[in-house]
């Protein structure tokens, strides 16, 4: 159950005291699991995994009848260890942001989710679990599932059930560097309405910052489109689509991430609060060789509206120059090579069972 607070912030100017109030919530979720992770080759063990468990603060203040300010919080917690692989010195590693909203729309500033990133939503039924889609979408430099420094955030106004988000991130990093770009345009087109929810959304990144091959990644861009349509009450069939090119100065790489993901899948409600679920998808990669298939099924009851329990089964299938694995996104356990692409070597056949836990509070 989320807790509200009243937050009264008392300053002072000109010797003249100023009370600003704001309705603010503290949430969270609180989401581990047990699971069993098989490389295909030499790992097979047993882990428990904290999988982007989160504590948050948000609010808002009325500034007067057409004008809004709100805010965001969010930090990342590990529920296994205590600590995080990424930026576990800061305390706002997660969607972190101030704005103003209206009749006009939101605008947001700070670091949080692109529009690009979001768009995937309808159609990821496994979501921060072994066999969540960015396991094949989000890959080596090529990735576009980020969480973006310095960005300013426009969202429309919700008409006839569709609203824009465009999104730009100035540079990366606590400020601009010197004749190196590193900015990013996101946008998205979405819609929610009856049975049927979709995105389509487009990205392009600027990324001149020098690799460990002495050169810059270079210009990437993705279009992604994804959809969920309630075919009965208790059937949803969505689908996804993605196609990724990367102008890397590198031949090699550029081949290696730019690539075409799609898959389909469903979640069937067999009872009021339990429902089977199963997810089909492909990478189809420009280099040789280096597709992966990856299918996942997956059973979630719902104790109540605040906890659910689930089991999942995953499999990657590797073609002879891909090594990519069903559990390396979105979870402590992410068990991964020193070169971010995976522990299983190429050609493996990567599978992992997990039972899960989560708490929205």
């Amino acid at each position: 159950m989320k807790k509200k607070l009243i937050a009264i912030a008392v300053g002072a100017a000109m010797a003249v005291p100023v009370v600003a109030m704001a309705d603010v919530t503290f949430y969270g979720r609180a989401h581990v699991s047990v699971d069993y992770l098989d490389d295909g080759a030499d790992y097979s063990e047993t882990n428990l995994s904290s999988n982007s468990s989160r504590l948050g603060f948000k609010g808002d203040h009325q500034i007067n009848p057409d004008l809004k300010a709100f805010f965001q919080i969010e930090q990342q917690i590990n529920f296994t260890t205590g600590s995080n692989d990424d930026d576990s010195s800061s305390f706002a590693t997660r969607d972190t942001f101030v704005g103003l909203s209206g009749d006009f729309g939101a605008v947001q500033l700070g670091r949080f989710d692109s529009p690009f990133k979001v768009a995937r939503g309808p159609a990821n039924l496994f979501g921060d679990q072994v066999g969540d889609m960015r396991n094949l979408t989000r890959f080596g430099n090529g990735r576009f599932d980020e969480r973006y420094d310095n960005t300013i955030q426009y969202t429309t106004p919700t008409m006839g059930g569709f609203n824009a988000k465009l999104a730009y991130s100035m540079y990366s990093g606590q400020w601009a560097v010197e004749d190196e770009d590193s900015d990013a345009f996101s946008m998205s087109l979405n819609y929610a309405g009856g049975p049927l929810e979709a995105s389509l959304a487009y990205e392009q990144v600027e990324d001149d910052a020098t690799s460990s091959s002495g050169v810059g990644h270079g210009e990437r861009d993705g279009l992604r489109a994804a959809a969920a349509y309630k075919l009965t009450d208790a059937f949803k069939l969505v689908g996804f689509y993605q196609t990724v090119d990367h102008d890397s100065p590198i031949q090699a790489d550029r081949d290696r991430w730019s690539s075409d993901v799609y898959g389909v899948g469903g979640e069937y409600a067999i009872a009021k609060n339990t429902a089977l679920k199963a997810m089909w998808m492909t990478r189809d990669s420009d280099a040789d060789n280096a597709d992966a298939d990856m299918w996942v099924v997956g059973v979630e009851h719902k104790l109540d509206k605040a906890v659910r329990v689930y089991a999942n089964y995953a499999v990657v299938d590797n073609d002879d120059n891909s090594a990519q694995v069903p559990w390396e996104q979105a979870r402590s356990a992410n068990v991964r090579s020193n070169a971010g692409l995976g522990v299983a070597p190429a050609g493996e056949k990567a599978s992992g069972l997990s039972v899960g836990l989560r708490y929205d509070f």
